[in-house]
């Protein structure tokens, strides 16, 4: 499965984005997808997974309380809805899924289908 991460861009800090992964070449209404973000010199971070159903919903401590992650299957697509951002929230921005089971996970290297990733700048 191909997936599409977008909506990053630059926002004042406290200001909200949508970020949108999308999913062609087949549905992915049975796996499980999650965000993550690297910013410039830092490994790669968990930010939230959601299960297939969206009944199992995980998060950071970090954004935990600011980010949503929510999905329509119907749309073949999941969101990040990030409230409230601060400046050390800004990174790249990639969905993953994992396409051999509908349950998340923090680790990513467990995600074998990943997007292109989108950039997401917060000003202070």
């Amino acid at each position: 499965v191909q997936l599409q991460a977008f909506g990053g861009g630059l926002v004042q800090a406290g200001g909200s984005l949508r970020l949108s992964c999308t999913a062609s070449g087949r549905t992915f209404s049975n796996h499980a997808v999650g965000w993550f973000r690297q910013a410039p010199g830092k490994e790669r971070e968990f930010v939230a997974t959601i299960s297939w159903s969206g009944s199992s919903l995980y998060y950071s401590d970090s954004v935990k309380g600011r980010f949503t992650i929510s999905r329509d299957n119907a749309k073949n697509t999941v969101y990040l809805q990030m409230n409230s951002l601060k400046p050390e929230d800004a990174a790249v921005y990639y969905c993953a899924a994992r396409t051999t089971t509908g349950w998340g996970s923090r680790d990513w290297r467990l995600y074998d289908s990943w997007g292109q990733g989108t950039l997401v700048t917060v000003s202070s």
